[in-house]
């Protein structure tokens, strides 16, 4: 299940200074060293931002991470069915890690051993959660049920199902992600490609987004779910994601 979202910044600092005037995030050393930090809210975990490096030319981007059992095995599985591992698997502090792209470019993370202190409390109350948005959801579960063991028959495996149009995990009852339909591989708009898109709940979408603005955030757009009121935002940085109310 998704175990983990997380930022690569150019300039760490300014993202912490984002971060934390918006959400009210504090923020502690993650032991990968001083580039990195792990971000709490109400001493919670709930993030990580970490900074990219100057020579890497990739967008900034929120980033989903996977929790797996054998990083090597499902790296293998992603390059099996078409998909990318760029970096990795390789040794980080308590475990292995990994990026990789789906088949239709989706970036997301691997992360196999310990996950974060405090993680039981992180994966049922944590303020975050995320949607792939790719050009076809029955297409992605597939190819993600076969990497990363949805749906099997195994105790504790997220349930996979497909309701008004999308695709939705569980774990437990809860929803962890949802797959939709409708992405342009070749979109020259970013937000129209097929990726991993991170939503984070707050009382109230449209204040943040209010607060966001004021430190030199980009409202892209807003709406209104069934949940109550949404708004995405663009960071100073570039990096997208949606305020939600909690379901």
């Amino acid at each position: 299940m998704p175990c983990w979202v997380s930022l690569m910044a150019r300039d760490l600092g300014a993202a912490l200074d984002f971060y934390g005037g918006v959400f009210g995030w504090t923020f502690r050393s993650g032991g990968l060293g001083e580039e990195f930090r792990i971000a709490s809210s109400g001493g919670v975990p709930v993030a990580g931002i970490g900074a990219l490096a100057p020579a890497l030319q990739v967008a900034v981007a929120w980033t989903p991470y996977f929790a797996v059992e054998d990083a090597d095995v499902t790296a293998a599985r992603i390059r099996e069915r078409g998909g990318t591992v760029a970096v990795g698997p390789v040794a980080l502090h308590t475990g292995r890690g990994a990026l990789a792209a789906d088949r239709e470019g989706a970036v997301f993370g691997l992360w196999q051993g310990p996950l974060v202190s405090q993680w039981e409390m992180w994966r049922d109350t944590a303020p975050a959660w995320t949607r792939l948005r790719t050009r076809d959801a029955f297409d992605a579960a597939i190819f993600y049920g076969e990497v990363l063991d949805w749906a099997c028959e195994r105790p504790g495996c997220c349930d996979v199902r497909y309701e008004h149009d999308e695709v939705v995990l569980r774990h437990g009852g809860h929803v962890v992600a949802r797959l939709t339909s409708g992405a342009v591989e070749a979109a020259p708009d970013p937000s129209l490609r097929p990726h991993w898109h991170t939503h984070f709940t707050v009382k109230d979408p449209v204040a943040v987004a209010d607060t966001a603005r004021d430190h030199g955030a980009t409202v892209l757009a807003d709406g209104t779910s069934p949940t109550g009121p949404w708004v995405r935002v663009s960071d100073p940085d570039g990096a997208t994601f949606t305020l939600t109310t909690p379901s």
